[in-house]
């Protein structure tokens, strides 16, 4: 391992100035090492374009790459459009192609691909479903996910195959064509599988089999919105205003902050993630901002029936009321 998790808690504690110059460092390096042959994979999320920000306040001449999957906000395509040197790529396959032929993205990445192998009769992920995988301590692992186990029986196929097939084979072909290597704004603590990645190879992963540079590893979300605030760059309409929590403070004593609208740009009819939301969740918003992304998804694409077996809500009468209510439990929880 190149890092422990306590080097992961300390650089997340470090004040936003230092993270600033810690980032630029690591861009420099990955620029330098590789003559300027690299490029930045922009989703028009916030990460992303904090991440660009910083990139090209070091070198202007980065270029960017968007994935044109078909399932993002238009509020978000269109705020990728206002930015210049950004290539756009488009995948092989429609998404619903995707889901035919592999099945749902469900719960999360690790969910669905420890379901789906289980289901191809793989004994690890069995096992891991089964409760019965043990560290090295003999202690039962982290990796577990008895909890889950039920979704064996779920009436619908489930994989982690979207994201590969619509997101990153673009990306990746675009790197072999171009030979430029790729610079990511993903975060450690978005989910295990990117906390044991950066653990392992670091913020500049340069020895591994596809070399790739996440520069922003160690940053928090609150980081993200804080250097919004502080640049005052342009940003997705769809995440509305940046507020603070009503009552809530961050370790610094600062208020922890917020955004009024979308709390994530994802692919609008991904289903990761949506056990965890609040009412109104993603669906129920939709339902009112975008209906006719909504009808599509809900009832062309099957994802209303899918939500409906995982009992997550998907429609809303008092989209307001719920809004209010769902916020205070939220920053409660927080």
């Amino acid at each position: 391992m190149k890092h422990t998790r306590k080097d992961l808690t300390t650089m997340q504690a470090w004040p936003l100035s230092r993270k600033i110059q810690v980032t630029q460092a690591k861009i420099m390096e990955w620029y330098m090492r590789f003559d300027g042959n690299v490029f930045l994979s922009f989703s028009g999320g916030i990460d992303s374009t904090a991440l660009l920000d910083m990139a090209r306040r070091v070198y202007e001449d980065i270029p960017a790459v968007f994935v044109d999957t078909g399932l993002e906000y238009p509020e978000l395509r269109d705020f990728v459009g206002t930015k210049e040197n950004v290539t756009w790529l488009r995948p092989k396959h429609s998404f619903n192609k995707i889901i035919e032929k592999y099945g749902y993205p469900v719960i999360s990445k690790e969910i669905s691909d420890c379901v789906d192998g289980a289901r191809k009769g793989q004994k690890y992920r069995i096992a891991r479903l089964n409760g019965e995988v043990l560290d090295k301590n003999g202690n039962k692992s982290r990796f577990n996910h008895e909890k889950w186990r039920y979704l064996l029986d779920a009436p619908f196929k489930m994989s982690a195959n979207c994201c590969y097939h619509m997101k990153k084979a673009p990306i990746r072909k675009h790197e072999r064509s171009t030979k430029r290597w790729p610079i990511i704004g993903t975060m450690a603590e978005e989910s295990q599988l990117r906390t044991q990645s950066w653990l392992k190879l670091g913020c500049n992963a340069f020895d591994s089999k596809r070399p790739i540079s996440r520069p922003i590893s160690f940053w928090r979300r609150q980081d993200i919105l804080r250097y919004l605030q502080l640049t005052n760059i342009p940003y997705a309409p769809i995440y509305g205003d940046i507020v603070p929590m009503n009552g809530k403070f961050d370790t610094d004593g600062s208020p922890m902050l917020k955004t009024t609208g979308v709390y994530a740009t994802g692919c609008m009819f991904c289903m990761y993630g949506i056990h965890l939301e609040p009412e109104p969740n993603r669906f129920q918003m939709m339902q009112s901002t975008h209906p006719k992304q909504y009808d599509y998804c809900i009832n062309k694409l099957g994802c209303g029936e899918v939500l409906d077996w995982l009992d997550i809500p998907y429609e809303t009468q008092s989209q307001l009321c719920l809004f209010d209510e769902a916020e205070d439990e939220w920053e409660a929880s927080i």
